[in-house]
């Protein structure tokens, strides 16, 4: 999950919202994790992240029924310890990210591994490996994780509340830095007076 929030100049999607095993139906797929991506550009979207630690885990994932038609996800990576997927290995369309020893992540295959190059190779990248994900099931997840948190309304207002409270407060204090001024520069002005006076 810390990956896809992981900004590009950083090595990753640069997701607005990840999240781990949600489902995206009553039955069907559970993204080991997945983030979303709403910038107004190009790269807009969903990510996927599948993680293995096995080479058995890796080779039954291509038997699960979302891999061959539809699934989740604009773009979908691997996750796996270094060597053991080879990405000559991957399905169509597939990225991988390694973690080594020291935990780690390299991606080795996929969009990621353009971030920081050249940007028309990564904007190739991003369209060759670009899936059309279902949009049914991920507004499913969507709508089940904020249902999770609350009430959504009740939230945003609050969220407005504190914003508006901010905002009164920084005019409030840069309203009294403008009072301070004046009172130190008319301070200033009566303590030039008086050394005049004193002086004559």
């Amino acid at each position: 999950m810390k990956w896809l929030k992981r900004a590009n100049s950083a090595g990753g999607p640069g997701c607005h919202v990840a999240v781990s095993e949600c489902r995206s139906g009553w039955t069907g797929e559970v993204p080991d994790a997945i983030g979303f991506r709403a910038a107004g550009s190009y790269d807009d979207g969903s990510v996927v992240v599948e993680c293995k630690t096995s080479r058995a885990d890796f080779l039954a994932d291509r038997k699960k029924a979302h891999r061959t038609t539809g699934g989740c996800g604009n773009w979908r990576y691997f996750m796996a310890p270094e060597g053991l997927i080879s990405p000559d290995e991957l399905p169509p369309g597939w990225g991988l990210l390694t973690v080594n020893s020291r935990g780690h992540v390299k991606a080795v295959a996929g969009p990621a591994a353009h971030y920081g190059g050249r940007y028309d190779a990564r904007l190739e990248a991003i369209e060759a490996f670009r899936h059309v994900a279902d949009r049914d099931r991920e507004q499913f997840l969507l709508t089940k994780l904020l249902h999770r948190v609350g009430d959504a309304e009740e939230m945003n207002r609050k969220i407005k509340a504190v914003y508006a409270e901010q905002t009164r407060l920084i005019n409030r204090v840069n309203s009294q830095i403008r009072e301070l001024d004046e009172l130190r520069n008319e301070n200033w002005r009566l303590k030039h007076a008086l050394e005049q006076a004193q002086s004559r």
